[in-house]
């Protein structure tokens, strides 16, 4: 790793306070899985890559299509031109924005038979979802594994989240 590089890339969120340096590699130790890849998990990946969060795992079965274009970021025309599943084009994207950072494309759906490994090595969940089913399916996987996991959810103008972290007591 280019170190100079790295600060360089980094100075900012470094000069935070609540990040500095100890944060800064923190994050760059960090394993996410974004299980979505449509307006909250590309834009939430995109962030993630830009922030140093060194591995993403995005999961996602859909292709690209127009009417994605106006609220998801990493996606052109010409993706849709190419019928790149989300996971390929957004990956391809977040490389060009930060080739350090590790990440794994999944063109694929979380179920409840394949969801522990798509989880298993992460430090968080992110849930970009739009389905209830698949929402319970994470909860219920990430709360037996004691995986903190944030939902979000966008319905017309309104938008909601919500952090759910196993085994924590008060």
């Amino acid at each position: 790793m280019d170190y100079t590089k790295y600060h360089e890339r980094y100075s900012r969120q470094i000069l935070f306070s609540q990040i500095q340096k100890q944060g800064q590699k923190k994050l760059s130790e960090s394993k996410v899985t974004i299980i979505g890849c449509g307006g909250l998990g590309s834009n939430t990946a995109n962030n993630l890559v830009r922030a140093g969060v060194g591995f993403i795992r995005i999961i996602d079965k859909d292709k690209i299509e127009l009417s994605n274009l106006q609220r998801q970021q990493l996606f052109d025309e010409e993706d849709i031109k190419k019928e790149l599943p989300k996971v390929i084009a957004a990956k391809n994207k977040l490389n060009l924005i930060n080739p350090d950072i590790e990440i794994d494309a999944v063109a694929g759906s979380v179920n409840k038979k394949n969801i522990k490994k798509y989880i298993k090595d992460v430090d968080l969940v992110l849930d970009g979802t739009d389905n209830f089913i698949t929402r319970f399916i994470i909860n219920n996987a990430c709360v037996e594994n004691n995986i903190p996991w944030i939902f979000g959810a966008v319905a017309a103008s309104y938008g909601m989240v919500c952090s759910i972290i196993s085994g924590l007591e008060y």
